[in-house]
């Protein structure tokens, strides 16, 4: 009887794709991270759109990692143009601000004022922590997308989901001045890094 039911439930084979993936189910995540940093990196070039760029590339990441739906391109834009509204494009102005901001700083902090010894450690931490919020905001999944009071609360109320992901930061960083060349793939990782961190922390942290 067993032997009949193996044969009647043949296994899918090892090779099979989906319509529109690009890779085989071996090199799945590898590839799927790939794909959304490149795309994301491409979608972030006019500045203001970077927020929705990286909440479509978590949401492209969780599709695919939940089996929604497989990782494609037009998915991704399909994705990005629905996030592409009036709110996301205003918080997109934030991270321009923030580095002027920094700038401004780290030229005082040059300067040799009193008190730079103090100012340039809380600079990198506001900055990191800066980060670490705003990519937890983009990961975030409806009806909360791209809220940063929810965001917020979720990183103060999962203080290691939030190390982790300032550790991912740190590394892209150290990636980035170590290797250029990597940049336009970084927000792939990212991404996966801030999904991965949401889902592991929703169970955890209830938004108010």
């Amino acid at each position: 009887m067993d032997h009949a039911s193996a044969r009647l439930t043949p296994l899918p084979p090892a090779d099979r794709r989906e319509p529109g993936e690009l890779f085989g189910n071996g090199f799945t995540l590898f590839a799927d991270m790939l794909l959304v940093g490149l795309v994301t990196a491409l979608s972030c070039l006019p500045v203001v759109t970077a927020p929705a760029a990286f909440a479509a590339a978590s949401a492209t990441l969780r599709d695919g990692a939940s089996g929604t739906a497989p990782v494609t391109a037009a998915g991704y834009l399909r994705r990005l143009r629905a996030r592409l509204t009036g709110g996301s494009l205003a918080a997109g102005l934030l991270p321009p601000l923030l580095v002027v901001v920094v700038l401004l700083d780290a030229a005082l902090v040059r300067g040799a004022l009193p008190g730079a010894a103090l100012v340039a450690p809380a600079l990198a931490l506001t900055v990191l922590a800066a980060a670490v919020v705003a990519l937890r905001a983009t990961a975030l999944d409806a009806p909360h997308q791209l809220s940063g009071r929810v965001s917020l609360a979720r990183s103060l109320g999962d203080p290691r989901g939030s190390a982790l992901l300032a550790a991912a930061v740190v590394l892209a960083a150290l990636l980035a001045w170590a290797v250029p060349l990597l940049v336009p793939l970084l927000p792939g990782p990212l991404a996966l890094a801030a999904t991965a961190v949401e889902i592991r922390s929703a169970g955890v942290t209830k938004p108010a």
